[in-house]
């Protein structure tokens, strides 16, 4: 073995170990210590929400607004009412823009203190379902163009309007005060000041008049819910749902003492054109006699019964109930009659 390789075998003393310790310690204190996720500085400009997270208490105010503007709309139109809201949706405003059909009202509103505006979006469906309502039509939607509303047509759109920002107000006092503002309506995407690529939450809501039926849509601009997010993504409180479903059991006490028309129609007689000309003073009818008969209010069926007499006067007797809310409202025992 050479001295050069005895030399490199030797173990160090104790004294130049403490020493070489030193002199490593101090070369890793001045090099600069590596860059970590962690340690990084947060940017609030950069600060993104994932798509897919759930605006549990967003949901539990279209809920309540779904409702408020149900009522609101029936004392407009006196008709049978049903309003759904849909899932929430966050996409690109381009998608959304995308879906939407012609001729259609695009509201743009401001929610203060939100920034920027909010877009209440009227599908061709909600507008022409409510005018048919009110004027009468057919029911069939006109061919899909960009154009001006008439001002009948506008005149309905904004009562619509203004019965929707009342409603949807109210769905936030308990979470959120909103000062509503109209600033301007427009019947082009392109004129809504959302870029394409914007992310947008979409709040859809289904319409139903009668037979007619609707669509309409609040729309978000996913940075204007950012100060609110931690308060959205949550159930609303405890307390506010209680007060909401005691003043829902107030209102279903109240509707109980609402007068109805009851219509059990007896027969039907077909007859053609020529038949119902040759008939003279005398001439008799036969009806045939019926097993059941189907009790209607507004044309919704309500309960199936048999007919005859009480007390000398022509009655029904409920056989079975055909509209399950109206068996929940009813908490009597008592046979009907």
């Amino acid at each position: 073995m050479s001295e050069k390789e005895s030399a490199r075998t030797v173990p160090p003393t104790r004294k130049q170990a403490k020493k070489d310790l030193r002199q490593a310690q101090a070369r890793a204190a001045q090099q600069p210590s590596p860059k970590t996720d962690a340690g990084s500085p947060f940017d609030a400009a950069q600060r993104r929400r994932h798509g897919g997270e759930r605006l549990k208490g967003l949901e539990m105010i279209n809920q309540d607004f779904a409702g408020r503007f149900r009522r609101a709309l029936f004392s407009l139109m006196q008709r049978r009412t049903d309003i759904s809201a849909d899932a929430i949706v966050t996409q690109p405003y381009r998608e959304f823009a995308a879906q939407l059909s012609s001729p259609a009202s695009l509201n743009l509103v401001g929610l203060k203190p939100l920034r920027g505006n909010t877009l209440f979006a009227f599908t061709p469906g909600f507008i022409f379902t409510a005018l048919d309502t009110l004027f009468g039509g057919s029911g069939r939607l006109p061919e899909a163009q960009e154009r001006e509303f008439t001002p009948a047509e506008q005149r309905v759109i904004d009562r619509l309007l203004d019965l929707m920002l009342i409603a949807y107000g109210d769905a936030w006092l308990g979470l959120h005060p909103l000062e509503t503002e109209l600033n301007t309506a427009e019947t082009s995407c392109r004129f809504t000041g959302f870029s394409d690529g914007e992310m947008v939450v979409v709040s859809p809501f289904r319409v139903a008049i009668g037979t007619l039926h609707g669509e309409f849509a609040i729309v978000f601009s996913q940075a204007a819910l950012e100060p609110l997010h931690e308060i959205l993504s949550k159930p609303l409180p405890e307390h506010l749902r209680q007060d909401q479903g005691h003043w829902r059991q107030n209102l279903a006490r109240q509707l109980q003492g609402t007068e109805l028309e009851l219509i059990a129609r007896f027969a039907d007689l077909p007859l053609c054109l020529s038949r119902v000309m040759a008939l003279r003073r005398g001439d008799i009818l036969p009806i045939p006699r019926p097993d059941r008969l189907t009790a209607c209010v507004d044309g919704v069926p309500v309960f199936l019964g048999s007919y005859g007499s009480l007390n000398g006067r022509y009655a029904l007797r409920v056989e079975n109930v055909i509209n399950q809310g109206i068996e929940q409202l009813n908490t009597k025992d008592s046979p009907h009659e």
